[in-house]
């Protein structure tokens, strides 16, 4: 049997198994193996395929030892950059408190922005280097991050120049997220759409010219931002090139989701209030689905997002830590694995498949990111365990061998 083996190969794994997370599945490929050329994966197969002279045709022999490969996490929805600590209002939560209760009283996103506004890009860097250096220590190859703790000009372009330094700085690819319609900024407390103006004339043409964003999101929210003003900044951004992404229907159902499906935006995320019709819409316009269950057990809500309308109407789900010092200061993947498993029912190959494929499709990157195919970029995880499963049943730990980004080894506890 001839294995189409490409002439040059830089790295080749072998005694692996796979989840290659394609055809919508875990895809499973035992006693496998993959090469890499360059920044992108040139062959998977089984190890029965290679040729006998397998060993002197590649630069680099890699053992897996019978561990698993799947490919890097795509940690879809992040506010990772941010200042000041949010430690007091947990403690707030705990003696009866609601998310809504402490940002009335100013705390709650207010707090982080005030924090944000006074940290220098020195320090907001330093401080986000040490979660995105976490997030690689937990398999997560492609994060988003996004802003939306500035809320005025200087500081949304001081947090999007944070994440292209991280971008720069580690080996990870980081979307950027342009968030400035994430909460009303106290000094248009009186002046809602006052600030909408802002955000679309003003912010967005900045940020576009600057090319330091990809992506624009809203919290379309009774706290937030109404559907009107939501429709606004999506106007703008829509003509201005970038793509879309809606925080909806988290606390109540303000029918985000369907203007988000109106506007073809890549996810709408939370979704705990959901409608039928709502999802429908999103079915219809290949809305993804993004659940954050990091949020759902701080703020310990009731309400779930509906799993099984979105498993009847084909809806893809992706799952993401939701990173953030308020709502969910979660940094480990695989405890939210877990949580999406325990809290929303999600089976583990759901589970997986969110936090991978989906968690790209969630990003636009699902032609070069989240599965495990030819062509694709060499974004590989080798884990030391049992069975893909137990990445969702082993709450919060990371039994990482090896990681791979781009072909290039960043990690790497095996003997090669």
């Amino acid at each position: 049997m001839k294995s189409n083996l490409p002439d040059k190969i830089d790295t080749l794994f072998i005694n692996c198994h796979l989840a290659t997370m394609t055809d919508n599945s875990l895809s499973i490929v035992e006693n496998a193996a993959i090469a890499v050329t360059g920044k992108t994966i040139s062959w998977v197969g089984t190890k029965k395929e290679l040729p006998k002279n397998y060993k002197r045709i590649c630069q680099i022999l890699i053992d897996c030892q019978n561990g698993w490969i799947l490919p890097g996490f795509v940690d879809c929805h992040t506010h990772l950059v941010w200042g000041g600590s949010r430690s007091n209002e947990f403690e707030m939560r705990l003696k009866g408190a609601t998310y809504e209760e402490i940002s009335k009283k100013g705390g709650g996103i207010f707090s982080t922005v005030k924090a944000t506004r006074e940290a220098s890009r020195h320090d907001l860097f330093s401080l986000a280097s040490k979660r995105v250096d976490a997030l690689l220590k937990q398999g997560i190859t492609t994060p988003e991050i996004k802003s939306g703790y500035g809320l005025n000009l200087e500081t949304e372009l001081k947090i999007l120049d944070v994440v292209n330094q991280l971008n720069e700085r580690f080996p990870l690819h980081i979307d950027a997220t342009f968030l400035g319609a994430h909460t009303l900024p106290l000094e248009f407390a009186d002046n809602p759409d006052g600030y909408i103006d802002l955000v679309t004339q003003t912010m967005l043409p900045k940020i576009k010219a600057q090319g330091i964003a990809t992506a624009v999101d809203v919290f379309c929210e009774h706290i937030a931002f109404s559907l009107d003003q939501t429709r606004k900044v999506f106007q703008a951004a829509k003509s201005l090139g970038f793509k879309l992404k809606l925080h909806a229907e988290q606390l109540s159902d303000s029918n985000g989701a369907a203007l988000a499906a109106e506007f073809n935006a890549l996810s709408c995320d939370h979704l705990e209030y959901l409608s039928l019709s709502g999802a429908q819409k999103m079915a219809d316009h290949n809305v993804v689905a993004v659940l954050l269950p990091g949020a759902f057990y701080f703020l310990k809500q009731k309400q779930k997002p509906p799993v099984k309308t979105f498993r009847d109407l084909n809806i893809p789900m992706a799952v993401s830590t939701d990173l953030n010092p308020g709502s969910s200061p979660v940094h480990s993947m695989t405890l939210t694995l877990n949580m999406a498993c325990m809290l929303f029912d999600l089976t583990c190959e759901e589970a997986l498949l969110g936090a991978t494929i989906n968690g790209a499709r969630a990003l636009g990157l699902n032609l070069s990111k989240g599965s495990i195919a030819t062509g694709k970029d060499a974004d590989l995880v080798i884990w030391d365990i049992e069975t893909p499963a137990d990445l969702c049943y082993l709450a919060g730990l990371t039994p990482i061998s090896m990681v791979m980004i781009q072909g290039r080894i960043y990690h790497n506890d095996l003997q090669c």
